[in-house]
């Protein structure tokens, strides 16, 4: 079990997560591009870690990336954890929510916006709360 404030053991996370969102936040995995819930969903609210529900990303920060996942160009302040990933020959910035350890995707350099940052997002690892 890692070291985290919400986090908990894998047979919790398999008790409570489905087995996609377990998949995905406890095993890496990546959702396949253009099939997830929130990436052509431009609702207002908090987006919040499907694991242990806390804020990761306010959605006027979400913007159209045409990536094949949600994109946002801004976490909320000490939401994320960064990590590097060397898996499957490239080099990425693993993105996981500070509070859990779940894996949420990965964070580039080529936003479109001035902070030129894109979150790459699993819709799977994420649930928004409407305001």
């Amino acid at each position: 079990m890692e070291n985290y404030p919400k986090g908990k053991s894998e047979e919790e996370w398999k008790k409570i997560l489905s087995p996609e969102e377990y998949r995905i936040l406890r095993e890496k995995g990546t959702e396949y591009p253009n099939t997830g819930e929130y990436n052509l969903s431009f609702e207002d609210g908090i987006y919040c870690c499907a694991g242990c529900h806390s804020k990761l990303f306010e959605s006027g920060h979400k913007f159209a990336s045409n990536c094949g996942w949600p994109s946002f160009d801004e976490s909320i302040e000490g939401a994320i954890e960064y990590k590097k990933d060397r898996s499957h020959g490239m080099y990425r910035i693993e993105v996981l929510c500070a509070n859990c350890g779940g894996h949420l995707g990965h964070v580039f350099d080529d936003g479109p916006t001035e902070t030129r940052t894109r979150y790459c997002i699993n819709s799977v690892s994420i649930k928004l709360d409407k305001k």
